[in-house]
């Protein structure tokens, strides 16, 4: 067996046997694949797909690529992925609020990618918060504290890596197959025994249609199923930000008005409640989504929610007080400035593409992969759709490091928020249920 025949059998369409599948996974990781190689490989993916049966054979080869974690715990190990958007900060409350109900929840999660935000990007806004943390640890603090949200190892899913890097300049990003493959090996190399998977739609996801939402949102869950995960999806909006707030102190500081009750943003709430309720259905820890709910809701709404994130958080090397003082202990941007309508009416569309470009220019992502990112810069206070607006009112503020930053950010904004006389149909926050 060799990596030519491999590529060869798929660009022909004569299949990716699981034992093909393992030995060009092993490849890549060990670097006996070549870069040219894995670029024809996933060009091949991309332009034949893979079966349902070929599809869970690739993501279980890029999972056993690495290690993959076992646990004895008390209760069952879940977690949450999604496919990312601008203001989604829910992992923040959710994998606190599951640990409060009895699940237990090793978070692996990612950095910003493209005009998204990322969970680590996130958390690194928190003064000390470490993200890298060893294996042995983190089983330790799942055991502990019932949740850890950090980043994968060099030994999760090597092979995933590998080809991560590739797909980007091989034209290859785009393949549901791939994607899938890639979400689900790190997941399934977490030893989870359930997940509920949120896929955005809408201008600010990777997905803007429903027809492409709903393929991988099938993708994902029929892939987890036939790997041994149990697993459900939930197809949510993005046609505007989740929160009101983008970028990485500000979001955290919306998570945190959010699960201590100091100034719930309802969607942020809704999209955690409904999320929660499914991953503790599917871990059998609630009888119905109702159930679930209603557990959920009580974790944020009693405080233990917060308190097992406080407990996260100085276990991760941050504040001792972060709860109590979340305020005080993230940075500040140097400059704050409104951005005011330039006409009345109500809010239409908006771009959440383009708000999240904003915010990564302003500094609080990567235009390259080795930038440093700003945490204190962003957007705050994004006027929903179909809110009314008087003109030089402030549809929104930003939060810059200069004031020639600002100024290109409050451009930009204006740009990605139409205003109209006629007030728009709002879409529903979650679209689909898809198991």
């Amino acid at each position: 067996m060799d990596a030519r025949g491999i590529i060869v059998s798929v660009r022909d369409r004569k299949g990716l046997p699981a034992e093909a599948a393992a030995w060009f996974a092993k490849g890549l990781a060990s670097g006996e694949v070549t870069d040219a190689q894995a670029g024809a490989f996933a060009m091949a993916v991309l332009l034949n797909h893979l079966s349902g049966e070929e599809r869970v054979a690739w993501t279980l080869a890029m999972r056993d690529s690495g290690g993959v974690l076992g646990w004895d715990l008390p209760g069952p190990v879940v977690d949450k992925h999604s496919t990312g958007g601008i203001g989604d900060c829910t992992s923040l409350l959710l994998a606190p609020a599951l640990a409060a109900c009895g699940a237990y929840v090793p978070m692996i999660s990612g950095r910003g990618l493209g005009h998204t935000g990322g969970t680590l990007d996130k958390l690194e806004a928190i003064p000390g918060y470490r993200t890298d943390v060893p294996v042995e640890e983190l089983r330790r603090l799942v055991a502990d504290i019932g949740c850890a949200i950090v980043g994968a190892t060099a030994d999760v899913a090597p092979a995933d890596r590998r080809l991560y890097s590739v797909r980007d300049v091989t034209g290859t990003v785009e393949s549901i197959d791939l994607i899938t493959a890639s979400i689900l090996s790190k997941k399934l190399a977490a030893g989870l025994e359930a997940l509920v998977l949120d896929v955005k739609v809408g201008s600010g996801a990777f997905m803007k249609s429903m027809e492409d939402a709903r393929a991988l949102a099938r993708s994902l869950v029929d892939t987890a199923n036939g790997a041994g995960c149990r697993a459900a999806a939930l197809i949510t909006d993005m046609t505007q930000p989740l929160a009101s707030s983008a970028g990485n102190a500000l979001e955290v500081i919306e998570a945190m008005e959010t699960m201590t009750g100091v100034a719930v943003n309802q969607s942020l709430w809704d999209v955690t409640v409904v999320l929660g309720a499914e991953a503790l259905v599917l871990a059998g820890l609630a009888g119905d989504a109702d159930e679930g709910a209603d557990a959920i809701e009580e974790a944020l709404e009693s405080g233990r929610a917060a308190e097992t994130f406080g407990r996260m958080v100085a276990a991760l090397g941050g504040p001792a007080d972060f709860v109590e003082r979340y305020p005080d202990r993230l940075p500040a941007a140097r400059v704050v400035r409104d951005v005011v309508a330039d006409r009345g009416g109500f809010v239409t569309t908006i771009d959440g593409e383009a708000l999240g470009q904003a915010v990564v220019r302003l500094g609080g992502g990567r235009l390259r992969g080795g930038d440093r990112i700003n945490p204190s810069v962003g957007l705050s206070e994004i006027m929903p759709l179909g809110e009314p607006v008087e003109k030089g009112e402030a549809i929104a503020r930003i939060h810059a490091a200069s004031a020639e930053d600002a100024d290109r950010a409050a451009a930009a904004v204006r740009a990605a928020i139409a205003i109209a006389e006629e007030e728009p149909e709002e879409p529903p926050l979650i679209h689909e249920r898809i198991a």
